[in-house]
């Protein structure tokens, strides 16, 4: 195991943080750093709104909310594990056991912007192939061709779920890999709503959220809650300097367009910085407690940080976990077994099992966000070469 050097860390990100903001590349941002369940890095930069002049800083930062996106999947991976672990729901079992409706599927065909059935689907869907992103769900062009259907049947995961299972799929179940951006998550939380009898967010609540503390993390703000949402950031440029602006958005509305009943397993949670940190813990800890107790048994729980999709499909230095991201070979900087992931609005995490170190970065922005933003690989990089 090898340790932080706790004075470097906070130099290096603490100048990187400024020059971003000073450039605009950034609006609010929260970074929180742990080792061994020690904070060594915790700061909060920017503004929370521009038009409004709100400074977000060590003050207020810890009661701002973020929009999570993307960062909602290894939340809906660990709530399928919980129904996995009572006997409720096997990672292996067809979807058609409690979703008929998903029986007959069709792998599509797209030519010249029209779209054909090709051929059955070979392989009934299970949950590991929807949280490893192996599934053909809303994943593609033939996904995108058909997109997420009309605000009827997006009112809730009933609904939309309903219309997914009409969807033609972009590839054979198994034999190929694309991300599943809300579709394929969205399934398994109705899977979880069907075997819990609980609506997701009630469950999600009760079983993740109220055990760790985490109280400001929902599908459903309340007003108040509202009121310390972060605005989502864009940039102009005038005569080649950086300007932050608050960008348009959905009234009401947490992930794009989507209604909040529409409980949305890929995207569809916000979050505060220290909420979110106490789930990576959760996950440092192979979904242990702080106090010790079993979240998800740590040998189930070990199924969500092991790459599932083979390399002849995926081959790169990383695979599909459940819900995740898992490096499985010579990775620039982050060293084998880190596992975690990204939203849309540029928010990022990862977990580094062997040196025991979780780190969160919280964004909210237009631009330069998702897996492999330019913010999310300087804070890696940063963090990694602060490492004695």
């Amino acid at each position: 195991m090898k340790y932080l050097n706790k004075e470097k860390l906070w130099e290096t990100l603490s100048k990187r943080t400024a020059e971003d903001t000073a450039a605009a590349h950034v609006g609010a941002t929260g970074l929180c750093v742990m080792q061994n369940g020690e904070v060594i890095y915790k700061a909060y930069n920017g503004k929370a709104s521009f038009a409004a002049d709100i400074s977000l800083n060590d003050e207020n930062g810890d009661k701002a909310i973020f929009r999570l996106a993307s960062m909602t999947k290894p939340v809906t991976a660990v709530a399928v594990l919980i129904q996995v672990a009572r006997g409720k729901l096997g990672l292996d079992q067809p979807i058609t056991d409690f979703l008929p409706e998903f029986s007959n599927m069709m792998v599509g065909e797209l030519k010249d912007g029209v779209l054909t059935a090709k051929e059955p689907a070979k392989r009934i869907l299970t949950p590991r192939m929807l949280l490893s992103h192996q599934n053909g769900m809303v994943a593609g062009p033939i996904g995108d061709h058909q997109g997420l259907g009309t605000p009827e049947q997006r009112q809730d995961l009933t609904h939309v779920v309903d219309y997914f299972s009409t969807l033609l799929l972009d590839f054979q179940p198994t034999e190929a890999q694309f991300y599943s951006a809300t579709a394929a998550f969205d399934i398994c939380a109705r899977l979880v709503e069907i075997t819990s009898g609980m609506d997701y967010n009630t469950f999600v609540h009760k079983e993740i959220f109220e055990p760790l503390g985490m109280t400001d993390t929902t599908f459903l703000p309340t007003e108040e809650q509202w009121s310390r949402f972060v605005r989502v950031h864009t940039r102009r440029e005038e005569r080649g300097v950086g300007i932050g602006e608050d960008a348009p958005d959905c009234p009401g509305c947490i992930f794009s367009d989507f209604p909040v009943t529409w409980f949305s397993g890929g995207a569809g949670l916000c979050s505060t910085l220290p909420d979110y940190v106490k789930f990576a813990e959760m996950l440092v800890r192979d979904g242990k407690l702080p106090d010790g107790r079993e979240l998800v048994p740590e040998e189930l729980f070990r199924q969500l940080r092991t790459p599932w999709v083979p390399y002849e499909i995926m081959p790169a230095w990383e695979r599909w976990g459940l819900g995740v991201r898992v490096i499985t070979g010579d990775h620039p900087w982050l060293p084998p077994g880190c596992f975690g992931w990204s939203g849309a609005y540029g928010s990022h995490f990862w977990v580094d099992p062997d040196n025991k170190i979780t780190a969160v970065y919280m964004k909210n922005s237009w631009i330069d966000g998702g897996a492999g933003s330019q913010t999310s690989v300087h804070f890696e990089q940063d963090v990694y070469a602060c490492l004695e």
